[in-house]
């Protein structure tokens, strides 16, 4: 029964989170699912979370990682998958890789501190199944839908429309399929390898787990050594022959439970032991005693210290090379350095944004920040009113903005090349720059002939881009800024006086 409410949980909890990627009419606007995410909220710091999720955990086991994370249920996907294929595919107990668990933790965690947070949101569960989402599963959801709008249009019905499919990014895309293919590949052939050597929330989750209050548990009078169970386990934790489970590696999937026919495998509260065992696995007796692995404790107090003394110049060196322009990250996510320090590049906000705008950065931020969103206005421009992207943000990397305030902020100005103007260049009339633009940012002034030229007052602009995209000759773009200003509101510049200004022509 626990396996079938599990598996129930876990199908309703992934297809919510992925709808919430594919979605194009905007129905899930604020997914909740999004904010219990463990890497997410740990990022932004999300206090009330954190707590909630390591509560769970100590009262039942890593159960997270079989309901709520969308990438281990993703590969209990696979895992059914393979024994569809393979009826006489059986596991086994094998010993927990220390070395290799908390040294991928250890060094993530100094990536993270030396601002290369894609290396973290490669292997982060809840932006890696978001890439493939967005990456991978929407544009197949894009097809099916302008199929049937197609279809619907030869009906006369007009209930559908079609969506343009375009490719975001080379990169994303190729790091999309290789997640796929070598967790899958994992997944397939080795169960919950993935998520017991490199998840570091699996790690993370693993340390509270061996302290749960609510666990499998052996009737060592009940149980005849059959392994049945082991042989069942995706995750190699049970230790048939001495009647022993390793509980940080446990996630509660409950395949187990029904396996063994001695009934010897129960799922609750500790009982009161008769008999003091003969032999005890280390990890469980850690666990029942309280005591802390202080070995694990101290490498990871050791690699926290190398971290901090660190030198700061790479990062120097990687975040503040040179760019022909400046990018601009999107409103709310303050400068670039909160968003290195928190996006994980788990693609929500460049799946929800309506007007394509944001898509995953190159080089753009330098290697700490390639795939997270960046401002691109050659498809569209920010809309004056949208704070979609603010508002599904798990990460804490773009912080919530009322419509309000997102009208006084300025994550880039508008930048003027007169040299290219068609008014300039043709002799011809245009303007359509500043018909665009939402705050007067850009307004035409005399020029020669009785023509009128732009004019742009880069303090009001709040680089919406909607002039960028407009303009024919590539005139005006936006430059992004490092930090975020605040843009002068339209109705503090009322003393423009245009029959003043002199263009030196």
């Amino acid at each position: 029964m626990l396996k079938k409410i599990r598996v129930a949980l876990a199908i309703a909890v992934i297809g919510i989170l992925t709808f919430g990627f594919i979605d194009l009419g905007g129905v899930l606007e604020n997914p909740l699912l999004q904010k219990i995410q463990f890497g997410p909220a740990l990022l932004s710091l999300s206090i009330v979370t954190l707590v909630c999720l390591i509560a769970a955990t100590l009262l039942f086991g890593r159960v997270y990682c079989s309901v709520v994370c969308p990438l281990g249920i993703f590969q209990d996907f696979f895992n059914w998958l393979s024994k569809k294929f393979d009826k006489k595919k059986k596991y086994g107990y094998k010993e927990e890789n220390k070395w290799l668990r908390y040294g991928v933790l250890a060094a993530l965690i100094l990536a993270w501190l030396l601002g290369f947070t894609f290396l973290v949101g490669l292997v982060e569960p809840y932006s890696a199944y978001g890439r493939m989402a967005d990456e991978l599963l929407k544009p197949l959801y894009i097809l099916g839908n302008n199929l049937f709008a197609w279809i619907s249009e030869k009906t006369g019905s007009y209930r559908f429309f079609k969506v343009v499919l375009s490719l975001k990014s080379v990169t994303s895309l190729t790091v999309a399929v290789l997640t796929l293919l070598i967790i899958g590949h994992i997944s397939y052939h080795h169960g919950r390898t993935w998520c017991n050597t490199i998840c570091p929330v699996g790690t993370v989750l693993g340390f509270f787990s061996r302290f749960a209050l609510m666990r499998v548990r052996i009737d060592k009078d009940k149980c005849n050594h059959c392994q049945a169970c082991g042989r069942k386990c995706k995750a190699f934790c049970i230790d048939s022959k001495n009647q022993s489970i390793d509980y940080s590696r446990c996630v509660g999937c409950f395949d187990c439970l029904d396996t063994c026919k001695q009934k010897a495998l129960t799922y609750g509260l500790p009982r009161k032991a008769t008999a003091a065992p003969a032999t005890v696995n280390t990890a469980e007796a850690h666990a029942d005693d309280g005591t802390v692995d202080e070995s694990k404790r101290q490498f990871l107090k050791s690699t926290l210290v190398l971290a901090a003394l660190a030198p700061q110049a790479l990062q120097a060196k990687v975040t503040g090379r040179k760019e022909e322009r400046v990018p601009m990250s999107p409103p709310g996510s303050q400068s670039h350095k909160n968003l290195l320090q928190h996006c994980t590049a788990c693609h929500l906000c460049v799946s929800k944004c309506p007007s394509h705008v944001l898509k995953p950065a190159g080089m753009e931020y330098g290697i700490g920040g390639i795939m997270q969103p960046v401002m691109k206005f050659d498809q569209g421009y920010c809309n004056y009113d949208c704070t979609i992207c603010s508002e599904v943000c798990p990460n804490g990397a773009i912080k919530p903005l009322t419509v309000e305030k997102k009208h006084q902020t300025q994550p880039g100005r508008v930048v003027f090349d007169v040299n290219k103007c068609i008014v300039n260049i043709q002799h011809t009339s245009c303007g359509a720059c500043a018909e665009h633009c939402p705050v007067q940012a850009i307004h035409m002034v005399p020029f020669q002939g009785g023509l009128t030229i732009p004019e742009t007052t880069p303090d009001m602009c709040v680089g919406c881009g909607g002039c960028e995209f407009i303009c024919p000759a590539h005139a005006v773009h936006i430059e992004g800024n490092p930090v975020h200003l605040e843009a002068r509101l339209p109705e503090q510049d009322q003393n423009i006086q245009t029959e003043d200004l002199d263009f030196g022509f």
